[in-house]
């Protein structure tokens, strides 16, 4: 075999190690009673919960908790079963934070009482949504 084909294979190798490891961190979507569950059976993995901000009848956002220095704050998540769970986020409140129509937060369990999110993700409302446009004249 020529020195090339050896590199060749040598690099696809090294591509399908990476490829398969990266599968492996690939996390999908759980409730916080399955986070806790994991919790509790010793597996500290970082898990991935979608949700909803707690919300009052108003639509104003209700349990958002900001630290005096700004530099951390707790919140509520209502996750898709419906379960209210208070999470903390040591880092400042990212902007449009209270707008977003749903959070993923990424983290684990450190208590049975707070869930400890290491990342937040959030879909933001679209400037972009579809309106109804009246032509002049009709």
């Amino acid at each position: 075999m020529k020195k090339g084909h050896i590199i060749g294979i040598g690099i696809i190798a090294v591509a399908i190690v990476i490829i398969m490891t990266s599968i492996g961190d690939a996390s999908s979507y759980e409730s916080f009673s399955t986070a806790l569950e994991m919790k509790q059976e010793g597996d500290d993995q970082p898990i991935h919960v979608v949700g909803q901000l707690k919300k009052n009848q108003a639509g104003e956002v209700t349990g958002l908790n900001v630290r005096d220095d700004k530099t951390s704050f707790t919140f509520v998540l209502v996750d898709n079963d419906g379960t209210e769970q208070e999470v903390f986020y040591n880092e400042p409140v990212p902007a449009d934070f209270t707008r977003s129509e749903s959070v993923v937060v990424i983290g684990q369990y450190k208590t049975e009482e707070i869930f400890i999110a290491d990342k937040i993700l959030m879909k933001c409302p679209s400037k972009y949504q579809e309106t109804d446009v009246q032509a002049a004249g009709m």
